[in-house]
């Protein structure tokens, strides 16, 4: 479900020409790194060394992360709060009735989460046993994983907020499908 997920959401991104709506420097980047690096001071093409390509690697590291750390910081402590003040059987409660709206709230509910691919599999197990449908619980599961606050805070530094609208639009009806499938698959399976 997630490699569809990131298969057809690559798609979709270049089906809109998504790369148009990256911040000015990442384009500016993007498109001046390859001219910059390889070109000689005559002006031909010139084959890149591995030590040129660290040099360039380096550079561009040092100049995100000194544009980046304090949002890091800053959504890493909005995801520990919300992480620690989300009651546990909250999710269970509310949204395991089963009903068409469980899912789409669901994935809301579930992007502004923190969770990493493994620290989500004992939380999706517990949803599971506490009565949560099958395709709800994916569905959550999927939107904590791939869009939480402090991911949305970093990628605001790449993506400019018609991007980030796009992205975030698509992951929500991306993941409310796939919980729908599976919530109809779930008594199947």
């Amino acid at each position: 479900a997630g490699m569809a997920a990131g298969i057809l959401g690559g798609l979709f991104m270049d089906g809109i020409g998504a790369e148009r709506w990256l911040q000015p420097f990442i384009r500016e980047t993007v498109d001046n790194a390859p001219a910059r690096l390889a070109v000689s001071e005559s002006g031909q093409r010139q084959k890149l060394t591995l030590r040129q390509r660290h040099v360039f690697a380096h550079g561009e590291m040092v100049s995100i992360v000194r544009r980046i750390w304090k949002w890091v910081i800053i959504g890493v402590g909005i995801g520990a709060v919300l992480h620690g003040f989300v009651p546990k059987n909250w999710f269970a409660e509310h949204l395991g009735a089963g009903e068409w709206w469980s899912v789409p709230v669901a994935v809301l509910v579930g992007i502004p989460l923190y969770s990493n691919v493994t620290g989500i599999v004992p939380v999706m197990e517990s949803l599971l046993l506490k009565g949560l449908p099958l395709g709800t619980t994916l569905a959550f599961c999927m939107s904590a994983v791939a869009a939480s606050i402090p991911e949305v805070l970093l990628l605001r530094q790449i993506m400019t907020f018609r991007l980030q609208a796009a992205f975030i639009g698509y992951l929500w009806v991306i993941f409310t499908l796939m919980g729908w499938l599976f919530n109809s698959l779930g008594p199947h399976l």
